[in-house]
């Protein structure tokens, strides 16, 4: 294998969720950028929901059935990360060219790893309280909402989490247990309200919810339509999406 065969795959491994964030700078249609970032329509809106979720500040501003069946625009902070990727993508390219095995390279591959959790929300680390062999890591969402994680102490050290650490809390869809926000359950330890803000249908499985937070993130869960209509959840609806803090991975950067 060339050193070039590598290079060309790690380059070619730019997130599709910030390809999409050029094509909007560009197109300011999701539609179109969709197209053009090589995206379905929903996998689009999907990228904008975790684009959001990660950072601390919106990236993108949307409108639903505009032009083009959606507009979208980058925020200033979006504008400011779409430059700073650039900016990165030259110097990537100049130091893989300097690469001097390609098992270095393809170590750089092996560490840039993807996770299927559907929900990923940014935040920092506001308390650790020590249970046994366990911590209960308390994180803060962008605008003060707060969610608990429950993770070894190994875990604790080796992610090297302190106050103030920056984390991204990881929670599957299929974790979230939806309730009418009148009548949450106690049994979990995080609870986030929000609103219904679309609903997926499956054929063959349960709906996709998407919860938009009062904080600008956005949660996807999964949930039966039957469960939904039991419990007059539809869109629009006040919910609460609860899970319990053993069900919340963290991650960290490298």
């Amino acid at each position: 294998m060339s050193q070039l065969d590598p290079l060309a795959q790690l380059l070619s491994r730019r997130p599709k969720r910030l390809a999409l964030l050029e094509q909007i700078a560009e197109q300011g249609s999701i539609t179109r950028a969709a197209k053009a970032a090589g995206l379905s329509y929903k996998a689009a809106w999907d990228a904008i929901d975790e684009l959001n979720n990660l950072s601390e500040q919106p990236l993108v501003s949307r409108s639903v059935g505009g032009k083009g069946g959606g507009g979208a625009r980058l925020t200033a902070a979006g504008e400011r990360l779409l430059a700073l990727h650039q900016r990165l993508q030259a110097l990537q390219a100049q130091v893989l060219q300097a690469a001097d095995d390609d098992a270095d390279l393809q170590l750089l591959g092996r560490l840039m790893l993807r996770t299927s959790a559907r929900n990923q929300l940014a935040g920092r680390v506001c308390a650790i309280v020590a249970q046994g062999h366990n911590d209960l890591i308390a994180i803060e969402l962008p605008g003060g909402v707060r969610l608990q994680a429950q993770i070894t102490r190994d875990s604790t050290e080796r992610l090297q989490l302190d106050i103030g650490s920056p984390v991204v809390a990881l929670i599957k869809a299929g974790w979230l247990n939806l309730h009418p926000a009148s009548s949450a359950c106690a049994d979990f330890d995080n609870s986030l309200e929000g609103q219904i803000e679309k609903i997926l249908p499956a054929s063959d499985g349960p709906s996709e919810v998407r919860i938009a937070l009062a904080n600008g993130q956005t949660l996807c869960a999964l949930a039966d339509a039957e469960h939904l209509h039991r419990l007059g959840l539809d869109v629009g609806a006040p919910v609460n999406a609860q899970f319990a803090a053993s069900q919340v991975l963290l991650g960290t950067q490298l």
